[in-house]
């Protein structure tokens, strides 16, 4: 039966002809025959058919093949399958790596985050503590009457200025924090950052709008530290 030898095929054969024997001469070479023209009247050189032409001359409808060169037809065979073996691990392991770096990637962005995260928050529990010594403040500037603040009575006209300094340096403070107050009133009920304790018909106020500030809340870095509270505006 004749059997038809592709191009890759006799290059491979070729090769591993060679490397099974490197040093024999193209007389003796199993696979490479050597062609030696003589002219009627002189010697003509030797010339050196292509080997590659020479294989596939050689066995283009050849029945059966040598032992060598079916040995070195399994060679081949099992060589292409080698390779296409590593190259599908090759392409597993391309898909590996780049999905370990896709998820290293994301790692690192979230730390990063995490990071930001504690640095910004990371004073949230003491403004927690000082929201509650500005509402004692604002508290006790309040409660004392304007019209009292005199020069007939200079103590307490002292104490009210030195209240309003340390609530207004307390605010500053937080200002530079990004601890910001929330007043909502006559704004939209947001329930990310009010907390409603009452609700009250109001004419000429659509529902769910806020109509008081029972409490004013306070926000750090667009997080609500404390909500505020307040009374909601319902229909009639």
């Amino acid at each position: 039966m004749a059997i038809a030898i592709k191009s890759a095929s006799v290059r491979g054969l070729l090769k591993l002809a060679r490397v099974k024997f490197p040093t024999c001469n193209e007389k003796f070479h199993p696979l490479l025959i050597s062609t030696r023209t003589t002219a009627t009247k002189e010697a003509q050189p030797e010339e050196t058919v292509d080997p590659l032409q020479v294989i596939a001359e050689k066995f283009v409808g050849k029945a059966e093949l040598t032992e060598n060169e079916k040995k070195l037809v399994v060679e081949i065979d099992r060589l292409n399958k080698e390779v296409g073996t590593l190259t599908e691990d090759k392409l597993e392991l391309d898909d590996k790596y780049k999905r370990s770096l896709a998820d290293r990637e994301n790692v690192r962005q979230r730390l990063t985050k995490q990071i930001e995260e504690a640095k910004q928050f990371g004073i949230q529990g003491f403004c927690k503590d000082l929201i509650e010594v500005a509402d004692v403040l604002d508290t006790a500037t309040k409660s004392v009457p304007v019209s009292e603040v005199n020069e007939k009575n200079p103590h307490l006209k002292n104490l009210y200025e030195g209240l309003t300094m340390t609530n207004a340096s307390l605010k500053q403070m937080f200002g530079r924090h990004k601890l910001e107050a929330v007043n909502p009133i006559d704004l939209k009920f947001d329930p990310n950052f009010h907390e409603a304790l009452t609700q009250q018909e109001v004419k000429d106020k659509e529902a769910g709008m806020v109509v008081s500030v029972i409490k004013i809340g306070y926000k750090l870095h667009e997080r609500c530290l404390r909500p505020a509270l307040v009374c909601v505006s319902k229909s009639p």
